[in-house]
């Protein structure tokens, strides 16, 4: 006889295995209910974020507007540099059209002046007279100043007349050759009887040096040696005593009249001191500034044609003054 189990056991088992599930489901219940939600990313647009951005927006645009406003600033002070440009470009284009207007003025001027040193350096009847009529240049070409010479003389008419009415024109002159010159190897300075301004240089050149042209000037403005009124002495003693076939002197002369020699005699002796050198020129320049002091006396007129020849034979320029200024 076979025997059963008994339905108590198995109601038992049975009860307890839905008793540990409702346990476990409870249990898991327990375990997701105490632990809080986690966001894996926040959203993408919040109503603070919203709020944010356009407080930044409008930063932007208040921004923007300031800038704007900068921007027509500039734009209106650019324009305003550019129409005061315009008018100094005006202004310089009127300047440089003077300037040249001057400038030729200045050069129809100087080419007037040199026409008239020319007629001035024609042989005249005066000269005709006393160098004869069959005198004849070998050529009437006047050329300026030549600024070549290393060494530099001034011969000075310390005459009465020359101290009485042209001693303030003889120092502008004497200041206004020595800027020609900026640097030269050595200076002189004598009258036109061959006295020397600073005796104590006599046979030997000055340094040429910024403290000695002003001593110069300054001992000029009061020097009063005796004198013949004739360049001839001075001419003669500063070739006699400073000429060399090495060295490029220029002897200036200023002076208002001769009544000495005569003038072919005169001229004869400079030619025969101061001889032409291998290249055909003369190794002494003489030029030469007359003043008005004798305009229309016989002296003046003998004086200025004794300059236009020796300085046309001796490579220099005879100058004749029409005012004192």
């Amino acid at each position: 006889m076979i025997r059963r189990r008994g339905l108590e056991e198995i109601g038992l088992s049975f009860l307890d295995v839905i008793c540990c599930g409702f346990g476990a489901i409870i249990l898991l219940l327990m375990i997701v209910k105490t632990v809080e939600p986690i966001l894996i990313e926040d959203p993408m647009i919040t109503r603070e974020g919203l709020v944010q951005k356009r407080e930044q927006l409008n930063e932007i645009l208040g921004e923007t507007r300031i800038l704007r406003r900068q921007l027509t600033d500039e734009e209106r002070q650019l324009t305003r540099e550019l129409t005061e440009l315009a008018k100094v470009e005006r202004d310089i284009n009127d300047i440089l059209g003077q300037y040249r207007a001057t400038a030729e003025e200045a050069e129809f001027q100087q080419s007037t002046r040199e026409r008239l040193v020319q007629a001035k350096q024609s042989l005249t009847a005066e000269m005709e007279r006393l160098l004869g009529l069959d005198f004849v240049r070998a050529t009437n070409t006047i050329g300026g100043v030549t600024v070549d010479s290393e060494y530099i003389i001034f011969v000075i008419d310390t005459s009465g007349s020359m101290q009485q009415w042209a001693w303030g024109a003889v120092q502008r002159k004497v200041r206004e050759a020595l800027d020609i010159y900026p640097r030269v190897k050595g200076i002189q300075v004598m009258n036109d009887m061959g006295d020397y301004m600073f005796p104590e240089t006599a046979g030997r050149w000055i340094e040429d040096t910024p403290g000695r042209r002003r001593d110069m000037l300054r001992v000029l403005a009061g020097w009063s040696p005796n004198s013949n009124s004739s360049p001839v002495e001075g001419i003669q003693q500063a070739i006699n005593t400073y000429y060399s076939r090495d060295r490029k002197i220029s002897i200036y002369v200023f002076g208002d009249d001769f009544s000495k020699r005569s003038i072919e005699r005169v001229v004869d002796t400079v030619d025969q001191v101061n001889r032409v050198v291998e290249d055909g020129s003369r190794r002494v320049r003489i030029h030469a500034v007359g003043f008005p002091v004798r305009v229309g006396a016989n002296s003046g007129n003998r004086f200025a044609a004794l300059m236009r020849e020796l300085t046309f034979r001796n490579d220099g320029t005879f100058v004749g003054l029409s005012t004192f200024e």
